[in-house]
């Protein structure tokens, strides 16, 4: 693992742990840092709620990142306090979308090992056709 990883790895895990919002809402079971092609940081936290209504840590990152007027992503990491955890295909297909360069966008897995967006999400559903 790169020392990028390591230090987004330590962001990601320090920003995690289960929080009460309120009886209805937690957040920060999982956390994410994700580094820009520009070199800028950016995080978020996962936001959970009874009724179904929430969103992914990526996705609280993303918005984040949105909000500082970029959209490509180098490499991102998501994690609970214990251990990293892979980006689902929700999650995926958005950072795909944002940008065509982020087919490359670089994920830490559990095991240690990377991947890229296009390897976890090698086919996908035809955006054009819609």
């Amino acid at each position: 693992m790169d020392k990028e990883f390591d230090v987004l790895k330590e962001v990601a895990k320090k920003l995690a742990g289960d929080t009460v919002v309120s009886k209805y809402v937690r957040c920060g079971h999982v956390a994410c840092a994700l580094l820009t092609s520009n070199g800028n940081v950016y995080t978020g936290v996962s936001i959970n709620a009874k009724c179904g209504i929430g969103f992914c840590a990526e996705h609280s990152a993303i918005a984040d990142m949105l909000k500082a007027g970029e959209s490509k992503i180098s490499k991102i990491v998501s994690s609970s306090e214990s251990s990293v955890v892979v980006s689902c295909g929700r999650c995926l297909e958005f950072i795909r979308q944002l940008d065509e360069d982020n087919v490359n966008t670089k994920i830490l897995l559990s095991t240690g090992e990377t991947k890229t967006v296009g390897e976890l999400l090698p086919v996908r559903w035809n955006i054009d056709e819609l």
